[in-house]
């Protein structure tokens, strides 16, 4: 399962991106938004928040940019929400970082990049390890 949302910035890609999720055979989630009407991306940053949180589940995120909707969706307690730009920074983004959600920008990004950005996000374990302990000190911060 993967939950997945948009602004109207991103609506074309996060269509385009549900049916490649399905192709691969995960089941989605759409939190909206469902038309290329303007919305306020924090609105729809802290929808795919919630469910990951409550979920357990991994979570996309699409603007024009990518930008306001991972610095929205990091002001969330537990969410480390990585804005990627190719397959290397999607594949360190959960190797590394573990993170929870996945970031770019409709305007952008490219369909075919986001696709294999996404289906390496979705493959790809948090290596643990050494990285945990940075992980730890990243949700310390959290309380500050």
């Amino acid at each position: 399962m993967v939950v997945i949302g948009c602004d109207h910035g991103g609506f074309e890609l996060k269509e385009q991106i549900k049916v490649f999720i399905k192709d691969m055979g995960e089941a989605v989630e759409d939190v909206g938004t469902y038309s290329t009407d303007a919305v306020d991306y924090p609105d729809i940053a802290l929808k795919v928040a919630r469910y990951v949180l409550e979920n357990g589940v991994l979570g996309i995120l699409i603007c024009g940019s990518g930008i306001g909707m991972s610095i929205a969706a990091n002001k969330v307690n537990g969410i480390r929400c990585a804005l990627c730009h190719d397959a290397y920074t999607a594949e360190f983004s959960r190797r590394h970082n573990n993170a929870n959600i996945i970031a770019f920008g409709g305007r952008t990004t490219g369909v075919e990049i986001a696709k294999q950005m996404v289906k390496i996000f979705l493959s790809t374990e948090f290596d643990g390890g050494r990285h945990q302990r940075r992980i730890d000190k990243i949700s310390s911060l959290e309380e500050l």
